[in-house]
């Protein structure tokens, strides 16, 4: 899922984020340069933590607590691919600074029914290698405490408890790592140096191909999708046995066999059903899995009628082949250039899939 109102975001950052620094940011290369300092407004106060139902990796933390420390506040959904994407990033910053004042604080506000499931969350978690503080937030109270809008969102909160930054969306992260090297220095940490993290991301980790990226997230429950093409339309919240249609336009999708469309979900209440998309992205993103805890459901991947080969995502191999047992994200390509349209299909092999959302990178 891209960042909730993310071209908004893109608007408000600019127009109420603190001044631009003085660097450019080279993506290729950690640079070594020592950057001006710089004065950051004050944004408000440190919310309270106190809406969190549950902490995982920490016993519970609170505002008053935690004065004296630098803080990173990381708003997040685990099959969120746009926060997925800075991950590395804030792992990376939370084992660097975390023996010089850096507390990084995961809080986890689902979008979905499933990401409210503390037992998917945590081994989300371990998946991801995140071993900092992580908030539940099911309830989405600290969400609002902070008046919060977007995943993926930063907020950074000084050792005296007051926030003097944010950003909202992917990208900016020199500035963001300066940011927090100016707070650290700022409350009387010595010898932070300049110096930024260098980060080999891997699988859904890697930065979008965003020159190639013409087909936007798409939701499959029937409260937000678009773009659906099977002849008839949805039928909601009861079966149906649907077919696609003979030619898909640029992003359209189109179901085959006896589903279910739900609010935020389709299920498949047969073997065989199929799922098709036609896209324009490198890499095609699927958060699915199984309805019943504890099963699994194979599938088949093709593309243009293919297995796809070198175009296989880290989920699948060469011929498409690949298993739902867990709710998340799962990468089903990644092609190499030259990136033009195509078109997917999954078929499942066996029912009870429940898929959410496509998203594409």
């Amino acid at each position: 899922m891209k960042a909730k109102k993310f071209l908004l975001a893109a608007i408000l950052a600019g127009a109420i984020g603190f001044p631009i620094m003085a660097f450019t940011e080279d993506k290729s290369v950690a640079q070594q340069t020592t950057p001006a300092a710089v004065q950051f407004p004050l944004e408000g106060d440190f919310p309270s933590l106190g809406g969190a139902t549950d902490w995982l990796n920490s016993k519970p933390l609170t505002a008053a607590g935690l004065r004296g420390k630098v803080v990173l506040i990381d708003f997040w959904t685990y099959s969120c691919i746009n926060w997925r994407r800075t991950l590395p990033y804030v792992r990376a910053w939370a084992e660097k600074y975390k023996d010089q004042g850096l507390v990084v604080i995961g809080v986890h506000s689902p979008e979905f029914e499933f990401e409210k499931n503390v037992d998917n969350i945590l081994q989300a978690a371990k998946e991801m290698k995140i071993d900092y503080p992580i908030a539940i937030d099911s309830d989405h109270a600290i969400w609002s405490a902070f008046n919060n809008e977007y995943w993926p969102a930063l907020y950074f909160v000084d050792a005296q408890g007051h926030i003097r930054h944010h950003h909202f969306g992917e990208g900016d992260y020199e500035q963001s790592e300066r940011i927090i090297q100016q707070l650290l220095t700022d409350a009387g940490v010595r010898n932070i140096g300049h110096e930024l993290v260098s980060v080999d991301a891997r699988g859904a980790e890697v930065a979008a191909d965003s020159d190639d990226l013409k087909s936007p997230e798409t939701y499959v429950g029937y409260e937000r999708t678009e773009n659906f093409a099977s002849p008839g339309g949805a039928v909601l919240d009861k079966g149906h046995v649907y077919v696609s249609p003979a030619r898909l336009e640029l992003n359209d999708w189109a179901l085959s066999g006896d589903w279910t469309m739900e609010k935020q979900a389709i299920v498949l209440n047969k073997a065989s059903g199929r799922i098709a998309y036609r896209f324009h992205a490198r890499d095609l993103h699927l958060v699915m899995g199984p309805a019943t805890r504890g099963t699994s459901v194979r599938f088949r991947v093709l593309i243009d009628g293919k297995p796809p080969g070198a175009a296989h995502g880290s989920d699948i191999d060469g011929q498409g082949n690949g298993t739902v047992t867990e709710l998340q994200l799962y990468q089903l390509i990644r092609q190499p250039q030259p990136i033009n349209d195509r078109q997917f299909e999954i078929e499942f092999l066996d029912p009870g899939v429940e898929a959410f959302s496509f998203t594409f990178g």
